[in-house]
């Protein structure tokens, strides 16, 4: 007489195996693909910010503002890295904020 056991066959879990293997395949590369969208994305958004926190201290200092100030005077975090494609956020004389690529 056979126990009444419940479970999965061998079959069974190694078609669950193939459908979470397909998945994975599938969905891998397109996170892959847009992980440089999205840093440019932030890239963009960091500069807006910068350019945000150069016109607030032109508004108090009257003065166009540098990087290493806007840091040292709390406008922006210390540990900022900058852009999270590698560009490094430069700010014009007139005060614009752009990012560039670096060179090495």
């Amino acid at each position: 007489m056979r126990n009444n056991e419940k479970g999965f066959t061998l079959i069974e879990m190694m078609i669950v195996m193939l459908v979470i293997s397909v998945l994975l395949i599938i969905t891998i590369p397109n996170v892959a693909k847009h992980n440089t969208n999205i840093n440019n994305k932030g890239c963009d958004a960091y500069v807006k910010m910068v350019q945000a926190q150069v016109e607030a201290y032109e508004m108090d200092k009257n003065k166009v503002p540098t990087i290493a100030e806007l840091k040292s005077e709390g406008y922006i975090k210390e540990d900022a890295k900058g852009c999270p494609n590698g560009k490094i956020v430069e700010i014009d004389s007139e005060g614009t904020v752009t990012a560039k690529v670096t060179t090495p």
